[in-house]
């Protein structure tokens, strides 16, 4: 049954026209509470109050499968603007966003002209610049542009994804580039052709690479809600005597938020992965699609409204 529900709501993530109605409903339904408003000037606030408490943001744009010209430029107009905003605000906030929105389905040529001013705006506030990863019929895309982009600036990483077959190649093929990456579980549907079915399969290749990346030297980031993987990291830090200045803890807002700041008492760094903006629909679908019991949250909004 959970594995029925998961594919039905990874199903409705890729439904343009609901993105579209969704877009002018705004949050409802639960959605609130993954998304940190519609806003930038609602997503510095959330940051603030975060910050207050000791745990930094990586703030995520809301976008995907942007399908003209205009609308990629008003979502490049929007990531500057939260660039600039976490810069004059002096927040301990990164900026995440999806290739898509910045046109990458139009052409690669047009992503990274947009890509181009984002970076810009980002070196001048002093923000780091993460690509999130998609789909695996845009994973090579997204690691080509990221490799351009990566010669051009320092202030950026990019996402890889434990559910695939390629990841563990990826890794090592990466490596020249010493690389930030924030390492997941991955969060689309794939086909058994191209990604690991099993859970077991996926969280090993996870631990896999986890190692491989900090043992090669490079920034990590562990984005996961798993207990078993947050302690194998731990285990391993502690074995190789890694710093912890070398890698950081990643969680979604609005999820385990316990679990975020008993990490962050522990002396670990916290990131939290906070979106915003009216796109919400895609990410919210497959939030609900990762765990059931975000479905029964969302259902009791619903009916007591």
């Amino acid at each position: 049954m959970e594995r029925v529900m998961r594919d039905f709501f990874l199903f409705l993530s890729k439904n343009r026209p609901m993105t579209k109605v969704a877009k002018q409903y705004g949050l409802r339904f639960g959605a609130a509470r993954f998304v940190a408003g519609e806003t930038v000037e609602q997503a510095v606030e959330s940051i603030q109050t975060l910050n207050k408490e000791g745990l930094c943001v990586t703030l995520d744009c809301l976008g995907e499968f942007v399908d003209n010209e205009k609308e990629a430029g008003e979502m490049t107009e929007l990531c500057i603007e939260a660039v600039q905003a976490i810069g004059a605000h002096k927040l301990d906030s990164q900026l995440s966003l999806k290739l898509t929105s910045m046109g990458l389905d139009l052409s690669e040529e047009v992503a990274l002209e947009n890509m181009r001013r984002i970076m810009d705006a980002a070196v001048e506030n002093n923000v780091f610049v993460t690509i999130d990863m998609e789909d695996y019929e845009r994973c090579q895309k997204t690691l080509n542009l990221f490799k351009q982009l990566k010669g051009e600036y320092e202030n950026i990483g990019t996402v890889i994804q434990a559910y695939l077959y390629r990841t563990e190649g990826d890794i090592a093929d990466l490596n020249s580039f010493s690389p930030n990456l924030r390492l997941v579980k991955g969060a689309y549907k794939e086909s058994p052709e191209v990604a690991f079915p099993e859970k077991k399969d996926v969280d090993d290749n996870f631990k896999k690479i986890i190692k491989a990346h900090l043992l090669n030297g490079n920034y990590t980031a562990i984005a996961t809600h798993d207990d078993q993987i947050i302690d194998y990291t731990k285990n391993l830090v502690k074995e190789h005597q890694i710093p912890h200045e070398q890698f950081e803890f990643q969680m979604l807002y609005g999820i385990c938020e316990d679990r975020q700041r008993d990490l962050h008492n522990e002396g670990f760094k916290m990131r939290v992965y906070m979106p915003f903006g009216t796109d919400w629909y895609g990410y919210f679908m497959r939030r609900l699609a990762e765990r059931p019991a975000n479905v029964a949250f969302v259902a009791r909004g619903i009916f007591n409204k």
